[in-house]
């Protein structure tokens, strides 16, 4: 027997074992599914959060346009509510979450629409929307008395959500490295960045999104392209690893939202003690334009400049960005 008939007779006896095979298999699947429907166990998973349709985990929260945002709740106490920068996600907030929910608070952070975990939508990708899904978070988690907290774009979403939604659930924010009140430069804005500069991350995108990650984090980001800096690929690697996870739409079109957004009104309508961290150093979003310019519009702000630090502070001075966090979350007391 050749090679050929062996194949051909090796597959006919396969077909006679799979056939045999599937009946066994489909007939004990389906006295498998019975069983399990009767199961204490799974009888109630709709009551632990386990459900058909558009919300299949209890860590993810429906909007009313169907777009799932996944997010992470750790911990028990006054909540914290973290909300990241273009084009990551909530891991980037895994220092100060394990830091905080460590010491007594209940820190939650979600993955923004078209980003990490998150569902990937065609539209939404606008500081509105993104105030709106926020806003889904808290009502849906119930979240009352809470600090909020955004980075960069993430500061410009905290902002605007109290801008469009009010302050009765929040009792404190802190705007990390932020956009607010605007990163473009206007009439109104002479101290921000030409529009020529967000036309060139916009083309980076088209070009090769994979090889700008990659660039922004080895450079400015992190502020490894000065002089003397100490490098870690680690941190390179994971910012790539994010902005690859979300959606190409959804990167791009943030672009826009993060520059040409003006939260001006936003910040005068901040009406909670707000904490402004900023490094003074911050190749991505220079401080004069952005933290500074808001520590004037918001009335109850204090403005804390961290000398030499670069846009990524959460994670290149973490340790002194979660002891300043804490430190203001407790000074608001219960």
């Amino acid at each position: 027997m050749n090679s050929l008939e062996e194949i051909n007779s090796h597959s006919n006896l396969s077909r006679r074992q799979v056939l045999g095979g599937s009946v066994l298999a489909i007939t004990g699947l389906g006295l498998a599914e019975s069983a399990l429907a009767q199961s204490p166990s799974t009888k109630n998973a709709a009551d632990r959060g386990i459900t058909k349709g558009k919300q299949t985990m209890s860590n993810t929260i429906v909007t009313k346009d169907g777009t799932q945002l996944y997010y992470k709740d750790w911990g028990t106490g006054r909540p914290i509510v973290f909300s990241h920068g273009w084009p990551l996600n909530s891991d980037s907030w895994e220092a100060q979450m394990l830091f905080l929910a460590s010491r007594g608070f209940r820190c939650v952070a979600h993955d923004r629409r078209g980003h990490g975990r998150s569902s990937q939508p065609w539209t939404g990708h606008e500081m509105d929307t993104y105030a709106d899904d926020l806003a889904t978070v808290m009502e849906k988690l119930d979240l009352r008395n809470a600090i909020l907290v955004g980075f960069s774009t993430g500061g410009g979403e905290v902002a605007r959500y109290i801008g469009r939604h009010g302050s009765k659930r929040v009792a404190g924010a802190a705007l990390i490295a932020a956009v607010p009140p605007q990163m473009l430069k206007t009439a109104t804005n002479p101290g921000g960045l030409p529009m020529e500069v967000f036309d060139g991350i916009r083309a980076g995108e088209i070009a090769n999104r994979s090889q700008l990650y990659k660039d922004i984090a080895s450079g400015p980001f992190f502020g490894f392209n000065r002089p003397g800096a100490k490098i870690s690929q680690g941190l390179i690697d994971s910012f790539w690893a994010a902005g690859m996870q979300a959606s190409h739409k959804a990167t791009f079109d943030c672009i826009k939202a993060f520059s040409e957004t003006d939260f001006t009104a936003d910040l005068k309508k901040i009406d909670v003690p707000t904490l402004v961290v900023h490094g003074d150093d911050d190749q991505i979003v220079p401080i004069d334009a952005s933290a500074r310019a808001a520590a004037t519009l918001v009335k109850n702000s204090k403005l804390i400049v961290y000398a030499g630090a670069p846009h990524g502070l959460a994670d290149t001075h973490k340790d002194r960005l979660n002891n300043d966090l804490l430190a203001f979350a407790k000074s608001l007391g219960d």
